[in-house]
């Protein structure tokens, strides 16, 4: 059955009337793929208020009690996405990291994902269940929350997407997709429809902020196709697909998704 992962990121649920157009563009994707899991990102600023709330109270907050405040930012995402689903008669469930069976390492903050582990979440999605997973979080083999640093989010949709053997992971962003530079910089910068791994990889290791490295190296690894979307206007622009295949077929499935 053919699975499709979804990433929406801060600047996707920054305000709270943003969750009924996302569980619009869900429903829509639902009606292409049998399968649907969205990670969510938190909302807005969220997780740098966060971050200043620790500081107010400790000038260097322990980096587990850090862990265990910053997580909530996604577990709020997750669960009023869940909701808006609700009200567009979808049913949805929310995971948070742990719950999905991200495994990571110890080291929190900055924790790496070693295994995935998505017995929970193949039940969920059996059941005809979308499923709305909160990124940048997972658990440690101690059972310790952690957390992946910043543009872990991203990470966590690609690894379960290699997990559940899902065609491809669309991205959706505040951007049309990827440029050879800052267009807000430079307007006249190149926009890429297509790219391989290694050239995207470039592209976001000299500053572009689209996508974090590790989620495209994982991909490049398993070859998982990647498109980049802007949340504004998706079903109107064609974005950027990252991908192993020649420039031709790559040209043919966005095409394809329409």
């Amino acid at each position: 059955m053919k699975t499709v992962v979804l990433k929406f990121g801060g600047a996707a649920v920054a305000k709270p009337e943003k969750f009924g157009q996302i569980a619009d563009l869900i429903v829509e994707r639902s009606s292409c793929y049998e399968k649907v899991v969205v990670v969510v990102s938190a909302m807005g600023n969220m997780t740098n208020e966060l971050l200043d709330l620790a500081k107010e109270v400790h000038p260097s907050p322990p980096k587990r009690e850090q862990d265990m405040l910053i997580s909530v930012g996604e577990r709020i995402s997750m669960a009023l996405l869940a909701m808006a689903l609700d009200v567009k008669g979808k049913y949805a469930v929310s995971l948070t990291g742990s719950q999905a069976g991200i495994m990571t390492t110890s080291n929190h903050a900055e924790a790496r994902i070693v295994d995935v582990r998505p017995h929970r979440l193949l039940k969920y999605l059996d059941q005809g269940k979308i499923v709305i997973v909160a990124g940048f979080q997972g658990v440690s083999k101690e059972g310790e929350i952690t957390t992946l640093g910043r543009g872990g989010s991203d990470t966590t949709a690609v690894a379960l997407a290699v997990a559940l053997g899902a065609e491809k992971v669309e991205f959706y962003k505040d951007v049309p997709g990827i440029f050879a530079e800052d267009p807000k910089k430079n307007p006249a910068a190149e926009f890429y429809s297509t790219l391989d791994y290694r050239d995207a990889l470039e592209i976001i290791q000299k500053g572009a902020k689209v996508l974090q490295s590790r989620c495209i190296d994982l991909a490049a690894k398993n070859g998982l196709p990647l498109h980049v979307l802007p949340f504004s206007q998706p079903k109107e622009s064609s974005g950027t697909l990252i991908g192993q295949l020649p420039r031709e077929a790559l040209s043919a499935m966005i095409y394809e998704d329409g």
